[in-house]
């Protein structure tokens, strides 16, 4: 059963007709769980989190109880699942993977992780580590996961794991790193990569959380293993006055210290030191209570407290109130009860509410008006989270609880607050960012970089299932704006009544992907796709050899796979921009398919796709433009083209064994030029055995797109194409090269000259 709504809309919904006695009795994952289910340690008693290690004083037995816990974990959390069809089922929005793919996604990455830090060296099969690899980021609420798999059984996902378990347990026993009075175990160690993996797993703890929170009840059971609902989930509910608490102008400094000996994930490293201007702040973070004086009040019907993405985002879904309430009664009578994890409980009107950013900002503005407030409300910025940081109070992290608190169960901190970390996650103001300092580690050099895009919000504290480093202080997390978590929100405003606050946005000036996006560069790219030479280079001493590159060097790979013999039936081109090698590739493809990050390039080249033309502005001289349109030739067949919005770092899982490959111009503008590469081969390759796969790049290495430490050569002397042969080399064999240049029209008077490295490739075959 493909679920296309919301479970969670009211309790006729929640409760499908498996409910009723119909669930398939022969199913093996029907409770009991089957012996076979686990494959490390079985659950004795309610499961309690560990701290995360010391890595300076950690003994070997302390890492393995500490791998133990988080693999128990995830197996008791998903042993909830009733029936293979669960696990299979994709969830209602379209937007995640199904729950088979996080059971097995960890273990795939502790092996590809250990087999890339040299701790071991064979793989358990290669199919599943590139199939449950990737996760996926979608690029927005609209941007349906495909979800068009053929995923394996539960049981070989469960084999996979029982091997994974075996490897990573001997290890532990085995590795000199963890000998008696062993020295910190720092980044640049090896055994780094045996902690990444431990921390991995407990993000996806979390994460598959809220994915079970989103199913129907009737394809659950609570384990018997998992913490019990905080008591005030059965108790009579009450209401807090949530008063407004004000702190000084202050200097905070962000940033773990390097030396700090506990597991980090890379954005967590580097400093920056802010001075924040005095502000006020809610003692609790808003509540259930609190946010249904808004839903009743018809915040939800009205726009003008909602960014225009927000409401965009309001409309597509019909949301009315918040994703985890449940309607209990006749529309329009507002009342709810709440789906926790397992359960649907009478609405506990002093817990936290659980919301995304787009309802929060929304819940800011609708406030504001309400209370004629003299400055907006808003979220906080990380900045201020930290001035909140005062005490060491009793916190509910770490799996005390299997839900959330009442805002006032615990006692407040030093500075007056209450749940500054766990309970929920705090949506904030800023972007996700990196810290002054940051770099990226080499075992996973794509963990962070690819969202600092500006469409990424900051979550900061934890929430009641967090544990290990997204326990710790320093955690510094992010998901997109219309993301559901474990997440709620704090009212601030500032005292000098500025709309603006100090947090950190991310702009087209210091930001790769947003440098993509705007007028300017689309005309330039609409020049250089479709223009004619005499448009793009009227003067006769200019190099018009070099306009129509898009055409060039598609026209390259269809005559050197016609050298080769190589079929044409799938072609993709990633990295397409606004399309001219797509439809150029269409001359002698069956079928081909563009992939672009910017949401710009890709509106405009379906635009293209559909219609034929498109207008546009370009820059003649300072601030005059003149009209221009392309046109495609009426002789091209448009029908077998197709765009899609996605990250070249981190490609849908789907897209496997194309017979040409084209990026152009791509890979000096990833952040993670190898994780790009690792996605060409293996089992499910975007290359398949025997394709042709052409590159081009002028390897412009620019630490606005790619992290220095990731790039492809390009610095202490080292040759970028000597470093791409380094990486290709073992799946592809190098055929021919040549330079290829390209000319960019910025306006009438002023021109990029760029020459590109072309390498074409020939993928061995198995």
């Amino acid at each position: 059963m493909t679920l296309t709504r919301n479970p969670n809309l009211d309790l006729t919904t929640l409760f499908s007709p498996e409910q009723k006695g119909e669930k398939d009795q022969t199913d093996p994952l029907i409770d009991p769980c089957p012996d076979w289910w686990w494959t490390g340690l079985r659950p004795t008693e309610v499961l309690k989190a560990l701290p995360i290690p010391n890595l300076a004083t950690c003994t070997r037995r302390e890492v393995l109880d500490y791998f133990d816990n988080g693999w128990l974990m995830t197996e008791v959390l998903l042993s909830a699942l009733q029936g293979e069809q669960a696990f299979l089922d994709p969830p209602y929005h379209q937007l995640r993977h199904p729950l088979i793919f996080y059971l097995c996604h960890p273990a795939v990455l502790y092996i590809n992780k250990l087999r890339l830090a040299g701790l071991i060296h064979e793989s358990i099969n290669p199919y599943f580590e590139q199939l449950f690899e990737t996760g996926v980021d979608e690029m927005s609420w609209d941007d349906m996961s495909k979800n068009e798999m053929d995923w394996p059984s539960v049981r070989e996902v469960v084999e996979y794991r029982r091997s994974t378990y075996k490897i990573i347990r001997e290890l532990i026993e085995t590795l000199p790193d963890l000998e008696d009075s062993h020295p910190p175990i720092a980044m640049d160690n090896p055994a780094w990569a045996l902690f990444l993996g431990f921390e991995h797993e407990r993000i996806h703890i979390e994460t598959s959380s809220v994915l079970l929170r989103e199913l129907p009840l009737s394809v659950l059971r609570r384990p018997e293993a998992w913490p019990n609902l905080h008591p005030s989930a059965f108790a009579e509910s009450h209401t807090v006055e949530n008063e407004l608490i004000a702190i000084s102008s202050k200097t905070v400094t962000l940033g773990k210290p390097w030396r700090e000996p506990y597991f980090g994930w890379d954005n967590e490293y580097g400093s920056r030191q802010v001075r924040v201007r005095s502000f006020q702040a809610s003692q609790y973070l808003v509540t259930n209570r609190e946010f249904y004086e808004f839903v009743v009040a018809g915040g939800y019907q009205e726009s003008k407290y909602w960014t225009e993405e927000g409401w965009a985002w309001r409309q597509n879904r019909n949301t009315k109130w918040p994703t985890f309430w449940v309607a209990d009664g006749p529309a329009g009578l507002h009342q709810y009860r709440l789906r926790t994890i397992f359960e649907v409980v009478e609405m506990p009107w002093s817990w936290p509410v659980g919301v995304n950013w787009y309802e929060a900002k929304a819940y800011c503005a609708w406030k504001t008006e309400q209370d004629n407030s003299p400055a907006p409300y808003r979220l906080l910025t990380e900045a201020e989270h930290h001035c909140l940081r005062r005490g060491n109070p009793p916190v509910n992290l770490n799996l005390t609880w299997g839900s959330e608190t009442p805002v006032n169960a615990l006692p407040a901190n030093e500075a007056g607050f209450y749940d500054v970390f766990g309970n929920v996650w705090h949506w904030c103001e800023d972007d996700f960012n990196p810290l002054e300092g940051f770099r990226v580690h080499r075992i996973y050099d794509d963990f962070s970089t690819p969202c600092f895009d500006g469409e990424h919000k900051m979550i900061l504290g934890g929430s009641f299932i967090s544990t290990g480093d997204e326990a710790t202080q320093w955690a510094r997390f992010h998901f997109r704006r219309h993301f559901f978590q474990h997440a709620g929100f704090r009212l601030v405003r500032s005292d000098d009544g500025d709309a603006s606050c100090d947090a950190v946005l991310i702009s087209s000036q210091s930001n790769g992907v947003k440098a993509y996006e705007g007028e300017k560069i689309l005309a330039e790219n609409l020049m250089l796709h479709y223009e004619f030479a005499d448009e793009v280079m009227p003067y006769n001493f200019g190099p018009k050899n070099a306009v129509g590159f898009p055409q060039r060097i598609a026209q390259l790979t269809l005559e050197t796979a016609d050298r080769l013999g190589i079929k044409k039936d799938r072609a993709i081109d990633v990295g397409c921009s606004v399309g001219g090698s797509t439809f150029e590739l269409a001359r002698g493809c069956e079928s081909v398919l563009g992939i672009d990050l910017s949401v710009t390039f890709i509106e405009a080249a379906e635009t293209l796709r559909r219609k034929g033309r498109l207008a546009y502005s370009r820059r003649d001289e300072g601030e005059n433009t003149s009209q221009a349109e392309v046109c495609l030739p009426e002789d091209l067949d448009r029908r077998i083209v197709n765009f899609r919005r996605a990250d070249a770092c981190g490609l849908p899982p789907e897209l496997v064994g194309f017979d040409v490959v084209l990026a152009a111009n791509l890979i000096c503008r990833l952040p993670s030029p190898r994780g790009f590469l690792g996605r060409l081969c293996g089992a499910r390759g975007l290359v398949r055995p025997g394709g042709l796969l052409v590159l081009a790049t002028p390897f412009t290495w620019d630490e606005r797109f790619t992290p220095r430490d990731a790039w492809l050569g390009g610095h202490d002397g080292e040759d970028s194409l000597t470093v791409l042969q380094g990486e290709l080399n073992q799946d592809f064999e190098l055929l021919d090269t040549q330079d290829m240049p390209f000319l960019i029209r910025e306006h009438a008077r002023k021109f990029q000259y760029v020459v590109s490295l072309v390498s074409l490739w020939k993928r061995r075959s198995d």
